[in-house]
């Protein structure tokens, strides 16, 4: 019998000018807000006019590059010293997944690593974060309504998540004019770890019917929207079907997992300076092409061969193709996109076997439609060299 779950943030808050409405949400929220950003904190001057407005206090994190645990480290003792009561994460899902971690951690004793999988104790978050407001400004992670932070460790060569319900943001602040100043190279590898966080969930082995809808249709808004957001960067239209189409991704991965290429994106982004976005990018086919062999070989009779020629019809738009039309047409994105193969990023043949045996054990795999063996997964990261 069909039985499925579905959490996401209290609150979703979509379209242009949404970033005008975040002073009332705010002090709905706190009254001393820490805004967690990326490299760049200039880009919220807008986000601290808006905030003082409204009489709000407000400090500044920035996290330059992926979070590692000194930075939500830092975070944790910024908030807890000046009294903060908010977290608002403005920028990529580097910085919302930092600002989660940090709402998370300032109101739960001890370490970073008693709540960290993997490499941690994995102890559950006992208390209630301090509220996150998250307002994306790239377009690919769908961070802004998951519920856990990916944070790097560079001792262990490894990212891991904490992970915890209590972590979905309060508001999703979603905004698609904040996007439209992503160079070229940003909107591509952003927006095919969107495109990647709806195919998975949709072949995944937990699809649900909810997670189906939300991403058939983000798919096809990827579709007919990424290389024209890529052409053009001010094609506005474009630019709110890629937001449109991240916060779907985020919504389905949160409730119905990934697959295989985001069970690769972990032990990379740990082991190698490969910003995720990138490393999915350069994947997503092979792990397309991988999982259509192994699905006909071991399991003919699977819903995911069916889902796949779903995918391929809304990507190419024609229902008289098959999935290996759609594994073509992503490849050609690729193509078209620039995406640079992995060995551009330090990885070579000799890695694979390390990467290999981190990737199985990575927990997007359990999603993924049919078990790959180590000679199969192999394989795909050779492919992606």
């Amino acid at each position: 019998m069909l039985r499925f779950e579905f959490a996401t943030a209290p609150r979703i808050l979509f379209g242009a000018s949404a970033l005008r409405d975040v002073g009332p949400i705010a002090k709905g929220l706190g009254h001393r807000a820490l805004i967690v950003t990326g490299r760049s904190a200039g880009r919220a001057s807008a986000l601290n006019r808006l905030l003082g407005e409204h009489e709000i206090a407000r400090w500044t994190l920035a996290i330059a590059g992926e979070p590692k645990i000194e930075d939500v480290e830092h975070g944790v003792q910024l908030a807890r010293g000046e009294g903060c009561d908010l977290v608002i994460g403005f920028g990529g899902g580097s910085a919302i997944d930092a600002a989660k971690a940090v709402a998370a951690l300032t109101t739960n004793g001890g370490e970073v690593l008693d709540y960290l999988e993997v490499i941690g104790r994995a102890k559950p978050l006992t208390n209630p974060p301090l509220p996150v407001i998250a307002v994306p400004t790239t377009a690919g992670t769908g961070a802004e309504v998951t519920r856990n932070a990916v944070l790097a460790s560079p001792e262990h060569r490894v990212k891991v998540s904490l992970r915890s319900p209590l972590m979905l943001p309060k508001v999703a602040l979603v905004d698609p004019e904040l996007t439209c100043d992503l160079p070229a190279g940003l909107t591509a590898s952003t927006g095919l770890d969107a495109l990647t966080q709806l195919i998975e969930p949709y072949v995944s082995c937990k699809a649900n019917p909810l997670t189906d809808a939300i991403c058939i249709e983000g798919i096809r808004r990827v579709a007919r929207s990424l290389r024209r957001v890529f052409e053009n960067a001010a094609d506005k239209s474009a630019r709110e079907d890629m937001a449109l189409a991240s916060l779907f991704g985020g919504l389905a991965l949160a409730n119905a997992g990934l697959g295989a290429v985001h069970g690769f994106a972990s032990p990379i982004g740990g082991m190698f300076p490969a910003p995720h976005g990138a490393v999915c990018a350069a994947l997503l086919p092979h792990v397309m092409e991988a999982n259509l062999i192994a699905l006909r070989e071991r399991a003919p009779r699977s819903e995911a061969l069916r889902r796949y020629n779903d995918v391929a019809r809304l990507l190419v738009g024609s229902e008289r193709v098959g999935a290996a039309e759609g594994i073509t047409w992503v490849e050609n994105l690729c193509s078209h996109l620039k995406i640079l193969p992995l060995h551009r990023y330090g990885i070579t043949a000799n890695d694979a076997a390390a990467i290999v045996a981190a990737a199985a054990k990575a927990s997007s795999m359990k999603a993924n439609p049919i078990e790959l063996t180590a000679e199969e997964l192999r394989g795909i990261l050779e492919r992606a060299l």
